[in-house]
């Protein structure tokens, strides 16, 4: 079933009630838009605070922020169930919140406290929450690919219905690990999903330099398998092509490979110090493709929200990170002396 359709909620009737593997989607962006707003709020809200915090001293490290991405994020995670997994990036914030994450225990592993998903010893680049399908973040660009391919193919084994998505950016798609995950997902025809986060650049390199063939769901066709170019920017179509792309695997149809065009606002990371693209560029995504104004805008217009909702989401957003901090920093500290069980395999 491939979908070409216009009208989404129309395209959602066709695909959710009569053809849907089992279950439905936990979230629900056309009928249900409060949830996904609420979603890609904690999100923003979550980056915000850590950017914040960061430029405060209080937080350590690095960190590689998804402020702009979040209708990604959301779109995809949207579709998912609980037992699904996903794998994520040196960017992964986003992912790891929208596939159901706690707010206060990611807060304090990036506070490297003793409650945190990893311990503490994980940071912004390794969260991993291995109970809720999240199969931990990357620093490793591309890396988030070949694990992916491994989850499937154990799903696949031991005869489950559960999808692995991965998550990955434009850079990624130029290594290796992208073709020979691609290769091996189709020929045995696994139940994944690539997701490419093409946010224009990888570190300050421009898309357009780094990638032939104008674009990376154009590769899909080398191997076999559907690919398809979406606004990113739109979490109604990203759900929209996830939700096909999602059903498409658990029913046994192998993987689908998704570019999604969006924008960070923010840099590569902390250090980086955004000399390689104009401030005009970073305006106009900002101030005209915003995915939250853009979703916000819409679903006030055709009635689905009001005001309202949008004014009491958006505070609701801001009280649970403010309680997310209190509660982290409250928490013990990791210590370094107790290493023993901190690795996972």
């Amino acid at each position: 079933m491939h979908l070409r359709c216009t009208d989404v909620q129309f395209a959602f009737d066709l695909v959710m009630p009569g053809s849907y593997i089992g279950v439905m989607p936990r979230r629900d962006p056309v009928n249900d838009p409060l949830s996904s707003l609420r979603s890609m709020l904690e999100i923003r809200r979550f980056e915000e605070a850590v950017e914040e915090l960061f430029s405060r001293g209080l937080l350590h490290g690095t960190m590689h922020l998804s402020i702009g991405q979040e209708a990604v994020a959301e779109g995809v995670c949207a579709t998912l169930q609980t037992g699904d997994f996903i794998t994520s990036t040196h960017r992964g914030h986003g992912h790891t919140l929208a596939h159901g994450a706690d707010p206060t225990t990611m807060m304090a592993e990036l506070l490297q406290k003793n409650t945190g998903y990893c311990r503490g010893r994980g940071g912004s680049m390794h969260i991993a929450d291995v109970k809720n399908g999240n199969l931990g973040a990357n620093g490793i660009v591309a890396g988030s690919m070949t694990i992916a391919v491994g989850a499937a193919l154990s799903q696949q084994m031991i005869g489950t219905d559960k999808v692995v998505v991965c998550f990955f950016g434009d850079g990624a798609a130029n290594e290796g690990a992208f073709h020979e995950s691609l290769n091996l997902a189709k020929v045995w025809d696994l139940p994944v999903v690539y997701v490419c986060e093409n946010n224009q650049y990888g570190m300050s390199m421009s898309q357009d330099r780094s990638t032939a063939g104008g674009s990376v769901a154009a590769r899909a066709a080398a191997y076999g398998m559907p690919g398809e170019t979406v606004d990113g920017n739109d979490v109604e179509a990203v759900c929209l092509a996830s939700l096909e792309a999602v059903e498409r695997a658990r029913s046994g149809g192998g993987p689908t490979l998704l570019e999604c065009i969006t924008y960070r606002y923010r840099g590569h990371s902390k250090s980086d110090r955004n000399l390689y693209r104009t401030q005009e560029e970073i305006e106009d995504w900002r101030d005209n493709r915003d995915p939250i104004q853009r979703f916000i805008g819409k679903c006030v217009e055709d009635g689905r929200l009001s005001n309202e909702q949008v004014t009491a989401a958006e505070s609701a957003a801001r009280e649970s990170l403010r309680r997310a901090v209190s509660e982290a920093f409250a928490a013990p500290d990791a210590d370094p002396a107790d290493l023993e069980g901190a690795a996972y395999a």
